[in-house]
C-alpha cells in the first residue's frame, strides 16, 4: 500500500476506551502514517441512550497518552467537520430525504410490541428474525395520514430482494452475503437521530475515507452499507474487518468490561509503550515474527496484509512479559518519572532524587509493573517488618558476629563506593570464616527484610550509610540481645 490513505477511528462515547478500540485506532494510525495519509477521529454519538458522561474526554486523553495522534478531529478541527455526529443532524436528514424521494427508504409506523411479537414468532419457527415488511408498501397518502395522526415512526432502508452482495475485504478476500439474510435496517430513529448504518456511510463519503477498519462483527452489515453507497451513487471505501479479540478460552472479549480499558491498565502500572506493542500484535505479526516494537518501528513495519483472519487471543501473560522487558530496558530516568504518581499514592517520600534513581534501577529488575515497583522499593524508605523466623536468624551467634562486623566496618569511613562495598563483602567472608547462606541471608534480611533480593553492596548503596548502620544497630540492640 503506497497511496496515501484517509482512515477514521469512530468510537461511540459509551464508556472507557477498550483495548479493542485501541487496536482499531492504532491500525488506522499506522496505515495513515506509513502512507503519509490522514488519521481522523470522529465521535459517533447518535445513540443518545448509551451516552456516558466523560467518555469523549477519556477517548481523546487515552489516544494522547498512547501517542496515537489524529490529524483531524473534534479538538483540532479540519476541513470535513463537524467531527461529532450529533452536530451533523441536518446533513443526515438531507440524505435520508434523498433516499425517501428515490424510493430507497420508507416510513415505518410499527410499534415495538408488534416488532417483538413478530420476532418471537420467527424465532419459534427457527427463522432468522427480520422486520415483517408491514409498512414497506404504504402509499404516500397512508403515510401522511399516519403522520398527521401523530404516530411515531422510523425510516427504514428498502433492501433489494433476491440479490447476492459480493465484495472484497482486505483481510478476508472475497465475501458473499445473500440479501435474504439482511433486514430492512432502521436508518432514522423516532428521536430524529440516524443509526450507525446511515450516519457512518454518509460521513465516510463526505470525509473522503478510503479504508474502513472495524471489527468483524460488522461484516454481516456490510451489504447494507454497500447498498447505501449505490443508492447515493457513491463508490464504497475499502473494507477491512479485523479479527475478534478472544479470551484464552476463545470466548469473545467483552467490550463492556472495565477491566479491559486503557485507563485500568495504566492504573495497574503498565507502560504505554507495552500497551501499544501488545495491542499491535493482537492479530498482526511481522514477517520475521519479531515481538518488540516502538511505535515508530510499527509505522515502518505494519501492513494490513499481515493481519490474521482468525481471532486474536488476549493473553495477559504476554503483556506482563512485555511490560517487564520495557521496565528493565527503557531509560531508568523515564521509568522513575512514570512511577512517581504511584509512590506519591503510597505515601513514600522520594525527594532524594539520587537515592530514588538508585532504588528504581534496582527494583525494576524484579518488578513487572510500575505498581510492583512499590513492593520492591518500600523497604528502602520504611522500617522493615521482621518476621519471627528473621528474629531467630539474627539471634544465631554467627549472625550477630557478622552484623556487628559490618556495623563497625561501615563506621570506619564516611564514603563508600560500590567497589569498596564489593571488596568489603569478600573481606568479611575471609575474616569471619562465614560463607554461603549463613553469610548472605542474615545481612540481606537485616537490610532488606528478605533473604532473597539484591546483592549486599547494592542494598547498602541504595539505603545509604546512615540507614544501613541504623538497621544493623536495631538488630544488635533490640533483637539479638
Amino acid at each position: 500500500m503506497s497511496q496515501p490513505v484517509r482512515v477514521r477511528f469512530a468510537p461511540s462515547p459509551t464508556g472507557l476506551m477498550h483495548l479493542g478500540s485501541v487496536r482499531t485506532a492504532l491500525y488506522d494510525y499506522l496505515m495513515a502514517k506509513r502512507t503519509n495519509g490522514q488519521f481522523i477521529l470522529r465521535i459517533e454519538d447518535t445513540d443518545q441512550t448509551r451516552y456516558v458522561e466523560g467518555s469523549v474526554e477519556n477517548l481523546i486523553e487515552s489516544l494522547k497518552i498512547l501517542g496515537i495522534h489524529c490529524d483531524e478531529g473534534p479538538e483540532i478541527g479540519g476541513n470535513f467537520g463537524p467531527y461529532i455526529q450529533s452536530q451533523r443532524l441536518d446533513i443526515y436528514h438531507q440524505h435520508i430525504q434523498q433516499l425517501l424521494d428515490k424510493g430507497h427508504a420508507y416510513h415505518c409506523f410499527c410499534t415495538k410490541e408488534e416488532i417483538e411479537e413478530h420476532r418471537q414468532k420467527q424465532m419459534e419457527l427457527k427463522l432468522n428474525p427480520q422486520y415483517s415488511g408491514k409498512c414497506r408498501n404504504l402509499t404516500p397518502e397512508e403515510v401522511q395520514a399516519k403522520k398527521d395522526a401523530g404516530l411515531p415512526y422510523v425510516i427504514r432502508l428498502r433492501m433489494p430482494d433476491d440479490r447476492s452482495f459480493t465484495f472484497q475485504d482486505a483481510i478476508r478476500g472475497q465475501v458473499e452475503i445473500e440479501s435474504s439474510l439482511i433486514d430492512d435496517q432502521v436508518i432514522l430513529k423516532s428521536d430524529g437521530f440516524p443509526t450507525y448504518h446511515l450516519a457512518a456511510v454518509v460521513d465516510d463519503h463526505l470525509m473522503e475515507i478510503t479504508h474502513v477498519l472495524r471489527g468483524e462483527e460488522w461484516l454481516p452489515s456490510t451489504p447494507k452499507h454497500i447498498y447505501l453507497h449505490e443508492c447515493f451513487g457513491w463508490n464504497p471505501p475499502q473494507w477491512v474487518h479485523l479479527p475478534l479479540l478472544l479470551n484464552t478460552d476463545r470466548s469473545k472479549l467483552s467490550k463492556r468490561h472495565g477491566d479491559f480499558s486503557v485507563q485500568n491498565y495504566l492504573k495497574m502500572g503498565y507502560l504505554k509503550e507495552s500497551i501499544v506493542n501488545f495491542v499491535a500484535l493482537l492479530g498482526w505479526h511481522s514477517a520475521d515474527d519479531r515481538e518488540l516494537y516502538t511505535l515508530e518501528e510499527l509505522v515502518n513495519e505494519f501492513s494490513i496484509e499481515r493481519v490474521n483472519k482468525s481471532g486474536a487471543i488476549f493473553d495477559i501473560t504476554k503483556l506482563e512479559w512485555m511490560n517487564g522487558w520495557y521496565m528493565r530496558n527503557l531509560d531508568v530516568s523515564y521509568i522513575a518519572h512514570e512511577a512517581k504518581p504511584f509512590f506519591a499514592k503510597a505515601g513514600i517520600d522520594i525527594s532524594n532524587q539520587e537515592k530514588y534513581l538508585k532504588v528504581i534501577k534496582t527494583a525494576r529488575e524484579y518488578a513487572g509493573t510500575l505498581v510492583q515497583l512499590i513492593d520492591f522499593s518500600k523497604m528502602y524508605y520504611q522500617p522493615v517488618q521482621y518476621q519471627p523466623e528473621d528474629i531467630e536468624l539474627f539471634k544465631k551467634e554467627s549472625s550477630t558476629r557478622l552484623i556487628n562486623w559490618y556495623r563497625v566496618k561501615l563506621h570506619s569511613q564516611s564514603n563508600w563506593t560500590k567497589e569498596d562495598l564489593t571488596h568489603m563483602v569478600k573481606e568479611g567472608m575471609t575474616e569471619l570464616g562465614i560463607k554461603g547462606k549463613d553469610y548472605y541471608f542474615p545481612l540481606r534480611t537485616a537490610l532488606y527484610g528478605s533473604a532473597h533480593g539484591p546483592d549486599i553492596p547494592t542494598l547498602i548503596d541504595n539505603l545509604g550509610l546512615t540507614e544501613s548502620i541504623k538497621r544493623f544497630d536495631y538488630i544488635l540492640t533490640e533483637i539479638a540481645e
